[in-house]
């Protein structure tokens, strides 16, 4: 009898580990769970934005859906972690998928978020079911130098002493100043801005620099899911260049707004939900 006692002991207790280990698991994002249906979605916010930037988004489609949106680390006053890279990002994005078993979730993600949903598609082809890509570009820094060559060991380190040097009444006027060329809605600029400046300094310009070196146009090649590729207005007049570094993914479909700017939820509501809701229930 002892001998049970003793074996039921360690059988709990190693499932008491088990559960402690699980629930204590680190990723570099914060994670809300909403919504109920069989079908996932993932939604990845873009550069120094928090996950509210989906909420009308999520409104609309948590009845039929899960919805896990995540903010990542250090935007938007989320707590950093050490050494943020796009890289780390992307892997531990779908070690989160793997680990909570998220059968084949469609992935939506808004500018640096969208390139993450490309490179997340990219490297695990067998763990997505769709990607929507809401204006991003596989390689963001060809679109103003076409002999772009990404980097191997690219040194952010005199960004970062640039942004960190700043004080916060410069990098608040400095994202005024950024973010009407991005976000046409005014009702929306001073949240988007607060987002910028409660986001951890050091995060934002490694982030920044990082994914400005990061060229995914031959990586794409690998992607085997639908992807709708949602792009601003202006594009329109780029787009053979915009295609032109889209030549490899094989199953995307393009759409241009029919107005405003960068955050394309805000900017042209009705027609984003509508272009979302069509490739969705498809």
């Amino acid at each position: 009898m002892k001998k049970y006692i003793i074996l039921i002991i360690a059988f709990l207790f190693s499932a008491l580990c088990l559960n402690v280990f699980a629930q204590t698991k680190s990723y570099p994002f914060e994670v809300l769970k909403t919504g109920s249906g069989k079908q996932s979605i993932l939604f990845i916010p873009g550069f120094a934005s928090s996950g509210d930037v989906w909420n009308e988004t999520k409104a609309a489609f948590e009845k039929d859906f899960t919805c896990y949106t995540l903010t990542m680390a250090g935007f938007a006053g989320v707590k950093p972690q050490p050494n943020p890279s796009f890289e780390n990002w992307k892997n531990r994005i779908a070690s989160y998928i793997k680990d909570n078993k998220i059968e084949k979730p469609i992935l939506i993600g808004h500018s640096m978020g969208g390139g993450l949903a490309l490179a997340i598609a990219s490297d695990y082809p067998e763990l997505i079911g769709k990607i929507v890509v809401v204006d991003a570009l596989p390689c963001l820094a060809e679109l103003s130098n076409p002999s772009f060559k990404s980097k191997e060991n690219n040194d952010c380190s005199p960004m970062v002493t640039q942004m960190v040097a700043m004080n916060e009444t410069q990098f608040r006027d400095m994202q005024k100043q950024t973010m009407p060329r991005l976000l046409e809605d005014k009702s929306k600029l001073d949240m988007v801005v607060d987002w910028s400046v409660k986001s951890d300094r050091t995060t934002f310009a490694q982030m920044y620099c990082d994914f400005y070196n990061t060229d995914l146009r031959d990586k794409i090649v690998t992607i085997k899911c639908p992807a709708l590729i949602l792009l601003e207005s202006y594009f329109i007049n780029l787009k053979p260049a915009i295609e032109g570094q889209y030549k490899n993914l094989k199953t995307a479909n393009f759409q241009y707004a029919t107005k405003g700017m960068h955050f394309i939820m805000y900017d042209d509501t009705a027609w984003y939900l509508a272009q979302l809701n069509n490739f969705l229930k498809s």
